[in-house]
Formats: structure tokens, C-alpha cells, sequence
């Protein structure tokens, strides 16, 4: 039976390193992210202390409206305390306006802060990272964990001051009428901040599951709703599984928004209740005091109300801090991953590049592997050469390209062009000199043009078809009803694999590099179109330095060298004809081909 507590029990328990996570998020690091704006600030508080003392002149006007104006029918005086009346409401919106809109402004702007800041830090990190963590993941800490932040983010700051100082310049006022009215009023302050305290802790444990199961759905919509996804359901017919799968996660919110509404309100709801007995109390203390006069009373009275306001707004907002916490934990953690492959402190310009590339030493082992996918490689291949990488699959074949552009570190040894260390060049340089197109092709979902033109955004729409026509797509483009201004859909589903490898091609021509990296770049073509790209690259190989990786040996061949990889290290290497005079492993693997 599908029960709050049977759902409840199915919820996962923050861990200890969770649970402790949250309780060390640094609130002076919170404050850190408004630093920018302290003018801004200073202005809002300001209006926020001008405007409490104004809004204080209210009950003090009730009181000589009844005690003094009503009873002398002193019709002058009691004009004029109207009117004071109806401009201490009109100048406390208008500041209320003025606060409102500072106040948000400088939130969002927090907000796009945080947002950039995460997103262009997840860009700086490696391939790795995006292979250890779920994509729905990543999308939830972005979208949901800091979209959940915008009400503290936004108004939060500005309702601790408006509050704290209407509450404590409100004790002041209810002081000058009467202090032993105001020790009675204010015995409740004790109790109601230790349930408080209480309920923040509640919430801040029902946040963070909540967020983790945020971000359970939103994998499960990643997996069921992409195109790869809803193909692959509708292939192997598990559509009703991932329909029950999103129900439970969806249920499980239901019960998490709920725990969290209702955390400690039955304590909050007991404070209320204090709240609103403390007038009749107030009351029955100012008969026993006959001195005093009902407008004393009735100001003292109207401000105690008035204090109830303000008071558990800010008590509220110490829950809401408390369990946003969880939220900036979630943020920060992301913020805090070092960056493994980053730019060096001291970058080396290569400014004329001749790409000479070698490999010294190269061992590389995969985070949370034992055994290296690269050992002890040493390769040299001097600028405007090909060289030819083959070998059974698992080899280390695409290690050693994606080395090459530098999508992760040598664990050991490095890897040059024209004698400077990658490690020694800005990414972005890198990029410009290495150009890479896999066996895997990922194509934006937008037009053939911009697609193309991502690799180089200034690209004329000359240079973009001269690109198209290197890569033997031009004509097929050109036939579309709309041109280059196809839109490819979603991971290019448009096109067949054949034409989005052909675009992937043109799209790394583009940048002109000089050191290309091509991985498995054909295998998703025909025979006949194979051969026409092949022509197209060994004209564009000219001057360059071309790193192939293949199974067909047809595509090798004629490569200045080629070297055989096996269990990540070099097993053989030379020409075509010396590997197969000598009758190793590349022959057996002709012989195979």
C-alpha cells in the first residue's frame, strides 16, 4: 500500500558527510556573494530604517486621536492627525517600492552571478568529471538548486533588516508607552526562538533529500525524453517502466514537499496562538493598573499587533536560511572541484606552429582504474607527417587521441608540440592547433550554418562552403529545401550517420589546424563515400600533422607511419610494407582485414 510512511521509508538518508556538509556552509561565504553591491545595500537600508521610524508615528497619532482630539472635539488637530496618518502610509509604500525594486535587482543579479560562475566552472572541467556524473544532475544543481535559492537569494537579506529593524525600533516605541506592558508581551521572545531553532533544523534535512530526488527526476526525464532515450525505450519496450519509474520519483516529491510545508507547524501554530492571547493579557494587566488611558492602551496594543508581523517574518526567514544552507552546500561543492586539465599559470605562445608532435614516456591511467590504458609510449611524428594508430578495440587507440587534445593529463611522462609541453599551452591555443573529429558525432540543434560556424563563429559563409565542399557534404547540403539553413534536430537526427560525420568533418576543417586527430573519423560512411572523404583528407593532410586511427586498414595504408597499439603500449611501428614483411601483429591483422 502506497502510504506516506511506506513512501517515506523508501527515501535515502543523508549521510553523515551530507548532514555535516550542509552544516558547514560558511555564512560568511554566503555574505561574500553581495559584496559587490554594498552601496546598493546601504541605500535599501536605509530605506528600510527611514522607513520603520516613519510607520512608528502611526500609533502615537492613534493615541492623541483618542485620548486628546476625539474627547476635546478638536476638529483642527484631529485634521491634521489624519492627515499625518494617511502620509505615514503613503511614504511607507513608497519606500516599500523603492526597497522592492533595489532589493530584487541586486538578487538576480546574485542569482546570474551564481549561475555563470557554475556553468563556466563545469566548462573548465575535464572530460572525466562529465563521464563520473549524470547529466540530469549537473542540470538539476543549475536549474532547480539555485532556481530553490531565489527567494533567500533575492529577498532575504532586505527582510532580515526591514524585520529586525521594525521589531526592534516597535520594542523601543512599546517601552516608551510602557514597560511593564512590554515585559508581558515580550515573554514569549524565549520560546518562540528555540522552536525556531528546531523547525530549521527540520527543514534543512527534508531539503536536501528533496533536492537529490529533484535530481532523480530530472535524470529520469534525460534518459526517457532525449531523442537517444526515447528511441531506445520505444526499441526495447521499456516506455510503461520509465512511466512508473518517474510516477514513484514524482511521489516521493510529493511527500518531501509536504514534510517540508509542515515541518514544525504545529509549533509554529502553537506560537500563534501565544501571539494572539498576549492582547487580552495586555488587557487584563491594564485593569489592574487604572492609570493608564485607552489610548495608551489601544497604541500599545496596535503595536504589539504590529510586532507579531514582523517578528515571525523574521523567524521564518531563519528557517528558510537554515534550510537553504542545503541548497549552497550542493552550489559550493560544484564551485570547490579543483579543475583537473587547467590553463597554466605561465602560458607558453607557440606563434608560428609547424606541428611536430611526440609522445615522451606517456603513461595514463584512468581515474579509479588499476591497470594504465596507456604505458610507457614514446612516439615521434614530425610536422606534416601521418601517423597511423591501430589495434583491437580497448587497445588505448583513443587515449592517446584524446591526450593529444588534451581532454586529459599524462599520468606520467608528457606530450610536445614543437617542443612545448601541452600542459605549457592555454586550452583555447590548443584547441586552434588541434583539431578532432570522432567516431562519436555531436551536432547542435540548429542550422547546417551555425553548426558549422560554432567551430569558427567570425566564418564567412565562403569559408563555411569551402569547408562543406573539403568534406564532400556541399552538394548534399545545397539540395535541402532550406540550404545551410537546415535545422539539424536534435544530435543532428536529420541527417544519416554518414552526412553528421561529414558536417563534424567540415566542422573541424574550418579551424584550419594544424594537427589533426581524426578517430575513427570515417567509420560511419560508406565505401564510396569513405574514399571521397579520404581523398579530401589526404589533400588536406598537406602541411599537416595527421594522427588516423582506424580498423580498416585500407584507410592506413599509405600512412608516413603507423604503429600498433596492444594493451596500451607500442607492440610495432613503421611503414606498411616493413610491418607486413615482418610478420607481427600488424600482419595477422591485415591477413584478418
Amino acid at each position: 500500500m502506497d502510504t506516506p510512511t511506506g513512501r517515506r521509508s523508501g527515501l535515502r538518508k543523508l549521510s553523515e558527510a551530507e548532514k555535516a556538509q550542509a552544516r558547514n556552509v560558511s555564512l560568511r561565504r554566503i555574505v561574500s556573494l553581495f559584496t559587490a553591491h554594498r552601496g546598493q545595500l546601504a541605500v535599501v537600508t536605509a530605506i528600510i530604517v527611514a522607513s520603520s521610524v516613519v510607520s512608528l508615528a502611526s500609533p502615537f497619532l492613534l493615541r492623541e486621536v483618542i485620548d486628546v482630539a476625539l474627547p476635546s472635539r478638536d476638529l483642527r488637530l484631529l485634521s491634521w492627525l489624519v492627515v499625518g496618518m494617511v502620509a505615514v502610509a503613503a511614504v511607507t509604500s513608497a519606500f516599500g517600492v523603492v526597497q522592492t525594486w533595489i532589493s530584487t535587482t541586486v538578487g538576480q543579479q546574485v542569482m546570474h552571478r551564481l549561475r555563470t560562475d557554475v556553468f563556466s566552472h563545469l566548462q573548465r572541467q575535464s572530460i572525466g568529471f562529465f563521464t563520473r556524473t549524470r547529466t540530469g544532475e549537473v542540470q538539476s544543481r543549475i536549474t532547480n538548486d539555485i532556481g530553490g535559492m531565489q527567494t533567500v537569494v533575492t529577498s532575504t537579506a532586505t527582510s532580515i533588516a526591514s524585520n529586525l529593524t521594525t521589531v526592534v525600533a516597535t520594542v523601543v516605541a512599546m517601552v516608551a508607552l510602557s514597560w511593564r506592558l512590554s515585559l508581558v508581551s515580550l515573554v514569549v521572545l524565549p520560546p518562540a526562538i528555540y522552536l525556531t531553532r528546531r523547525v530549521a533544523r527540520m527543514r534543512q534535512a527534508i531539503t536536501a533529500q528533496r533536492q537529490r530526488e529533484l535530481a532523480d527526476l530530472n535524470v529520469t526525464i534525460e534518459e526517457g525524453l532525449s531523442v537517444s532515450g526515447a528511441q531506445l525505450a520505444k526499441t526495447m519496450g521499456t516506455g510503461s517502466m520509465l512511466v512508473r519509474r518517474f510516477s514513484e520519483s514524482s511521489s516521493r516529491l510529493i511527500d518531501l514537499e509536504l514534510r517540508s510545508e509542515l515541518a514544525g507547524r504545529w509549533r509554529m501554530a502553537t506560537m500563534s496562538i501565544i501571539f494572539a492571547a498576549i492582547p487580552a493579557v495586555i488587557y487584563l494587566s491594564a485593569g489592574l493598573a487604572p492609570s493608564m488611558t485607552i489610548g495608551t492602551i489601544v497604541a500599545f496594543t496596535t503595536l504589539q499587533g504590529a510586532l507579531f508581523r514582523p517578528l515571525t517574518a523574521l523567524l521564518n526567514t531563519g528557517v528558510s536560511i537554515a534550510a537553504s544552507l542545503a541548497l549552497f552546500a550542493r552550489i559550493f561543492e560544484y564551485l570547490d572541484l579543483p579543475v583537473e586539465v587547467a590553463d597554466p599559470e605561465a602560458p607558453v605562445v607557440l606563434s608560428d606552429v609547424a606541428g611536430h608532435l611526440r609522445f615522451e614516456d606517456v603513461t595514463f591511467t584512468y581515474p579509479g582504474n588499476d591497470v594504465a590504458a596507456v604505458a610507457g609510449v614514446s612516439l615521434d611524428v614530425p610536422a606534416g607527417s601521418t601517423l597511423a594508430l591501430v589495434g583491437a578495440t580497448g587497445s588505448g587507440k583513443s587515449t592517446l587521441a584524446s591526450l593529444i587534445a588534451r581532454l586529459y593529463d599524462p599520468s606520467a611522462g608528457r606530450i610536445t608540440i614543437d617542443g612545448v609541453d601541452l600542459r605549457d599551452l592555454r586550452l583555447t591555443d590548443l584547441s586552434s592547433i588541434v583539431g578532432v573529429v570522432s567516431q562519436e558525432t555531436y551536432l547542435l540543434h540548429t542550422t547546417v550554418r551555425e553548426n558549422l560556424r560554432y567551430a569558427k563563429p567570425d566564418a564567412t559563409d565562403a569559408e563555411i562552403e569551402d569547408a562543406a565542399r573539403a568534406a564532400q557534404i556541399h552538394d548534399l547540403i545545397v539540395g535541402l529545401p532550406d540550404g545551410y539553413d537546415t535545422m539539424v534536430g536534435s544530435r543532428g537526427y536529420r541527417f544519416s550517420g554518414g552526412e553528421k560525420q561529414r558536417i563534424a568533418i567540415a566542422r573541424t576543417l574550418l579551424r584550419n589546424p594544424r594537427i589533426l586527430v581524426l578517430d575513427e573519423a570515417t567509420s560511419a560512411l560508406d565505401n564510396t563515400t569513405e574514399r571521397a572523404v579520404q581523398q579530401a583528407f589526404d589533400a588536406l593532410s598537406v602541411g599537416r600533422t595527421t594522427v588516423t586511427i582506424a580498423h580498416r586498414l585500407s584507410t592506413v595504408r599509405n600512412a608516413d607511419r603507423i604503429a600498433v597499439v596492444d594493451h596500451g603500449r607500442i607492440v610495432e611501428s613503421g611503414s606498411h610494407e616493413d610491418l607486413v614483411a615482418a610478420e607481427g601483429r600488424y600482419a595477422t591483422l591485415a591477413l584478418a582485414a
